[in-house]
């Protein structure tokens, strides 16, 4: 990973990014809020600590550190809403393509199929 210099839109991006992975990360193993929030506190606290570090050497440790902690801490099977791409009901129940009910004794649908046999 190359460092990115300090106080650019790509290192705040960067920490951005870090910060939503570790929260995200820690909801995964603690489904229940009231039992997360403390831990969000707890990373919040971390990134705040580090919030005015402006040497790019340290900044380049810091977040080297931080991904090697957050692989190690990695949920096996991250938790995905129901309705979420992957989710137990993605695509479930799907509306109808046309906005009208099918109607079988439509007679330019009978005629439709008769010249398509």
């Amino acid at each position: 990973m190359s460092a990115v210099s300090p106080f650019t839109a790509a290192n705040r991006l960067y920490v951005k990014s870090l910060y939503r992975r570790k929260l995200k990360n820690a909801l995964d193993w603690t489904i229940r809020r009231d039992l997360w929030r403390p831990q969000a506190l707890l990373i919040r606290a971390e990134f705040e600590r580090n919030r005015n570090v402006s040497d790019p050497r340290q900044l380049a440790f810091i977040f080297a550190k931080a991904e090697a902690e957050l692989e190690a801490v990695r949920h096996p099977d991250p938790y995905t809403y129901p309705t979420a791409p992957g989710g137990t009901k993605w695509e479930r129940n799907l509306p109808p393509l046309t906005a009208e009910p099918f109607d079988h004794e439509d007679p330019k649908l009978v005629l439709e199929d008769a010249h398509h046999h």
